[in-house]
């Protein structure tokens, strides 16, 4: 009973940030002539509602596709089509064709910040509680530790309540397919993941260790009988999901090829706003969209997330566990987001979730990493004015994370869980030791730079030969953490000797 009463607390202060900060203002808040995502998530609404289906994602009088036009897939649409039909329900003109674009009004707003919330407790927030209280062999304590942090992780909720999306629908699909992999339901996970990715296509940065796990789960069946029928029945599932979701759109070739067109369009280049990964950072010292051409800007950026995701992928493939799983949604879900092409600053939630599921396993590493994913995207945020929704929704995630995941006193190598990595090391060099005040240091060291970038980008005027300054500055500073963050989970995964079923969490 004690344990339900402090989750249905974590949940009920979850909500209360989640409101408190959608209270505050939007993107492209009174900025026409474009506004903001805000007025892209009502014009859709707009569009799916005022035109037939196939006329969603065709430009026309009706349907300027300039003016932020669905490139998201079929199931987001389906989302805007529900949203309008009960948005003409309460006030015909939020979504009147032409007429309603920029659209603004303390009523729609409180519409619009209600359907973030509802699907929110309709997927995402259900989806991390089955997750926390799964967890076997972790302490009533733990759970509640991991639920109160999950739910409070400042990135998501400034984009999704303040900066205005609908994450957490993609993001609650995914982690609704973790939890049926953990439990070996692998049909109901690839049908669950199959949403997530016909919600939000950037899910593609974690599909490949959903392939990989459930592939190596078949492998271990054998390639003939039992894996190659469990095989099947995934590509049925896989199929058939799919069809579900695109069934309005099947019936031309011309409806596919203009929705994957919308989907990827790779004509905008390597890189368009300050992105804390590698192109974005070298931009600053070697100007790779000038030096290169498109097509060997694509061309070197898939080199690159191959290259990264692939040792990850194998290892998954050939050895299937659920802490492997998780890990290597950490690894290549980075992967993507550092060296992939056209990266949003916003991606970096898809490498949050994941990190957010093993902070149980690496604590500080992870609650370091989720502050420097929401510092990632100050520029973004200032724009929104949201600095203050920023400063205090951050500070509160630390307090709590430093209440309820205390770092270990001596931050030993095993309680980082590098032990495995140190002693491989040391077979070679047998003076390495890895002090743990060093992390300790690095630790302080960054959040008094995310602290220092946070006041100069709000207070400072940059210089008129460099406007971007500190855009900049807090991308190359993100840049380097996310680098070295990737190369110590990498180091989790490629040296982690536990034994698999002594140590399973779910």
């Amino acid at each position: 009973m004690e344990t339900c009463s402090l989750a249905a607390l974590a949940v009920l202060l979850a909500l209360y940030v989640r409101w408190t900060v959608s209270l505050g203002p939007y993107s492209g808040a009174h900025k026409p002539p474009m506004f903001g995502d805000y007025e892209a998530q009502r014009h859709w609404q707009e569009i799916t509602f005022s035109l037939p289906v196939k006329q969603w994602y065709f430009n026309s009088t009706d349907n300027n596709l300039q003016y932020w036009g669905l490139d998201y897939p079929p199931l987001t649409a389906y989302h805007s089509f529900l949203c309008g039909q009960i948005a003409h329900l309460l006030n015909p003109d939020w979504v009147a064709l032409n007429a309603s674009r920029g659209y603004e009004s303390l009523q729609h707003k409180l519409f619009m910040r209600a359907t973030v919330l509802v699907a929110d407790l309709i997927i995402y927030i259900p989806a991390v509680i089955v997750y926390c209280f799964c967890m076997r062999e972790i302490p009533s304590k733990k759970k509640i530790s991991s639920l109160c942090c999950i739910l409070l992780y400042p990135g998501l909720i400034l984009i999704d309540y303040g900066h205005f999306q609908y994450n957490s629908v993609s993001l609650g699909f995914a982690l609704w397919g973790v939890i049926a992999l953990s439990f070996e339901w692998h049909l109901l996970g690839s049908f669950v993941f199959c949403f997530a990715l016909n919600y939000k296509q950037m899910e593609l940065y974690h599909s490949l260790p959903f392939f990989c796990y459930l592939l190596g789960r078949c492998l271990k069946g054998g390639i003939t009988g039992r894996g190659l029928f469990l095989l099947f029945k995934i590509g049925v599932t896989v199929i058939a999901s799919f069809a579900l979701c695109w069934i309005p759109f099947l019936t031309e070739t011309e409806q596919i090829l203009q929705v994957l067109r919308r989907l990827f369009p790779v004509g905008r280049g390597l890189f368009e706003d300050k992105v804390a990964n590698i192109w974005c950072s070298l931009s600053a010292i070697f100007k790779v969209k000038k030096m290169l051409s498109s097509e060997s800007q694509l061309y070197l950026s898939f080199l690159c997330t191959l290259l990264s995701v692939l040792p990850s992928c194998i290892k998954l493939t050939m050895q299937p566990s659920v802490r492997r799983f998780k890990f290597a949604l950490v690894n290549c879900a980075l992967s993507f987001f550092l060296y992939s092409f056209q990266v949003h600053e916003k991606s970096i939630l898809l490498v949050s979730l994941p990190v957010s599921l093993i902070i149980n396993d690496a604590p500080l590493i992870s609650t370091w990493f989720l502050l420097v994913s929401t510092f990632s995207m100050l520029p973004l945020l200032l724009k929104d004015g949201l600095l203050m929704a920023y400063i205090i929704t951050t500070l509160v995630f630390l307090l709590v994370s430093k209440s309820l995941l205390p770092a270990p006193e001596n931050m030993s190598e095993e309680s980082i869980n590098l032990k495995p990595f140190c002693i491989s090391v040391r077979r070679y060099l047998p003076w390495f030791r890895l002090p743990g005040y060093l992390i300790k240091l690095s630790f302080c060291t960054s959040l008094m730079g995310m602290a220092a970038l946070t006041l100069a980008s709000a207070v400072l005027v940059p210089p008129p030969r460099l406007p971007d300054l500190f855009p900049v500055l807090v991308s190359s500073f993100s840049c380097v953490h996310f680098l070295a963050f990737l190369f110590y989970f990498n180091i989790i995964y490629f040296w982690d000797n536990f034994n698999d079923k002594s140590k399973k969490k779910l």
